[in-house]
């Protein structure tokens, strides 16, 4: 027989906590309807006591969908939970998702607690979330390193409080696969209750293991696994909704265990939340990184023609990549343009596709092979173009022998601003020059330039950290021309600064 896992999407929430990653509301709905259409089961919206802005996209998103459960996430206290409440008043079906640490590290070096006083909170906590939803979820924070006795306790006082689902999160990424199925096992044969709550999942992949521990947990009888798109979240990310649900289907004969997510809606989805979320997906990422249905060996290559399952486990149409795509080139029209946008997941209105397809021609005249990532990097030139601060024009002089010099021209709010200066290199003299203009002390903390796809004349990602007044702000920037990229970067880190330019 089949048994269900239910995917549990927390992209809006600990994937969005990535710096650089913020999303605004608008842009939250568009993904938590994506995640609508690839089937996940709960959509953790956000951490509604944080911010204004978080409580506004937990209220928005509630509206927006219609089925997947709506989560917000709280802390410990009353106020948390009443602010979490408030937002979940338009949820077709609202959780609130409230816990606390229960590992030594927390209980005495973060909470200046105890064991027992801790147990009390939680079942404080879930009672009184108890008043306001009946679908209360609870998290152990850092149960990867809580002894399996006294986690066992909390587990079993907090489903006695009301707790339909208890998470199991491996904080710290910390924990080996075997003994986070084991500690999971343990819950099940140690918890008298057990019966009445559903066990999660919540694993980090600091050591790399995220994808391996949640699937021992699942093993072992968790039948939640909380998850992100493209494995995004705090520092190494956290467990890959594509890679567990991917490996649920894959060896599905032998574990019988499915889940309800749209697998073909997996690729067009992960572009969606790396374009909206500037975060590009390592070349060799499983199931929807570049290279993942690549073969540049002539042995594989020979393989593959052959029969594909001599070097490939999954079928790419499976998720959502399609083997016989419409290869788009400059004598493309706007309706070829508009099919592969649709594929990955964009809905353009005729504005704004009239200015992707302006970029797309320009674009195609320089590049030989449009790839579905230059695509999405044109949509997210799009949405950048109605930055107050605009790049007009650069022009730079560089060479072995020669003393870079660069001349910018910036529009802002529609006046015109020009600056020349030399620089230690062609990008260093043109962010010289616009720095002329803006007058203000910003250094670059961070500049990372990364190609998409192969080539000379591929198109360049430049992510860049600035530091301005104590605090960091990121920018984004993608052209055939690198410095191009890196001043259209710098501007778009400077276009976030809260004072007016």
């Amino acid at each position: 027989m089949s048994d269900r896992l239910y995917i549990f999407d927390t992209t809006l929430r600990d994937g969005e906590q990535v710096p650089g990653c913020q999303l605004n509301t608008v842009e939250k709905i568009e993904v938590a309807k994506a995640l609508q259409e690839l089937g996940v089961d709960v959509i953790e919206a956000g951490f509604p006591i944080s911010s204004p802005g978080d409580f506004e996209s937990v209220v928005e998103i509630s509206k927006a969908v219609t089925w997947p459960t709506i989560t917000a996430l709280t802390r410990a206290v009353q106020k948390d939970i009443d602010v979490a409440a408030e937002s979940l008043k338009y949820a077709k079906k609202g959780r609130i998702h409230t816990g606390i640490g229960t590992s030594d590290f927390h209980i005495y070096h973060k909470l200046n607690s105890n064991p027992d006083a801790i147990i009390e909170r939680g079942v404080e906590a879930v009672k009184y979330a108890k008043k306001y939803v009946e679908d209360v979820e609870f998290y152990a924070e850092d149960a990867g390193r809580t002894e399996n006795e006294y986690l066992a306790r909390v587990i079993e006082a907090v489903i006695k409080a009301g707790a339909t689902v208890v998470n199991i999160p491996d904080t710290t990424g910390y924990t080996l696969p075997h003994e986070f199925g084991a500690k999971i096992k343990y819950l099940m044969d140690n918890v008298p209750n057990i019966h009445k709550a559903i066990i999660s999942t919540h694993c980090h992949n600091d050591l790399g293991m995220a994808t391996a521990n949640t699937i021992s947990g699942i093993l072992n009888g968790a039948r939640q696994a909380e998850v992100t798109i493209n494995g995004i979240g705090e520092r190494a990310g956290n467990t890959s909704l594509e890679e567990i649900v991917m490996t649920l289907k894959t060896h599905y004969k032998t574990l019988g265990i499915e889940t309800g997510v749209n697998t073909k809606k997996i690729y067009g989805t992960s572009r969606l939340v790396s374009t909206l979320m500037n975060m590009p997906v390592q070349p060799n990422k499983a199931i929807v990184g570049r290279n993942a249905f690549a073969h540049s060996s002539g042995i594989h290559q020979d393989g593959v023609l052959k029969n594909r399952e001599n070097y490939e486990i999954m079928d790419p149409v499976e998720v959502g990549i399609n083997e016989s795509a419409i290869l788009l080139t400059a004598r493309s029209g706007r309706a070829a343009l508009k099919h592969r946008l649709e594929l990955l997941g964009f809905e353009l209105d005729k504005e704004k596709l009239d200015e992707v397809y302006e970029e797309f021609l320009n674009l195609a005249d320089k590049k030989k092979d449009i790839r579905d990532d230059d695509i999405a990097l044109l949509v997210g030139d799009a949405t950048r173009k109605e930055h107050r601060i605009k790049l007009e024009y650069l022009q730079v002089v560089t060479g072995k022998s020669l003393k870079p010099m660069a001349t910018v021209i910036l529009n802002i709010s529609g006046e015109k601003f020009d600056a020349t200066s030399d620089g230690n290199g062609p990008v260093d003299a043109a962010i010289k020059a616009v720095k002329k203009i803006i007058h203000r002390q910003i250094v670059i903390e961070e500049f990372l330039v990364q190609a998409i796809t192969r080539g000379s004349d591929d198109i360049g990602k430049v992510h860049m950290q600035v530091e301005y007044d104590d605090s960091i702000y990121h920018g984004f920037g993608a052209h055939t021309d690198i410095i191009t990229a890196s001043v259209e970067a710098f501007l778009d880190a400077i276009n976030k600064l809260p004072a007016a330019l």
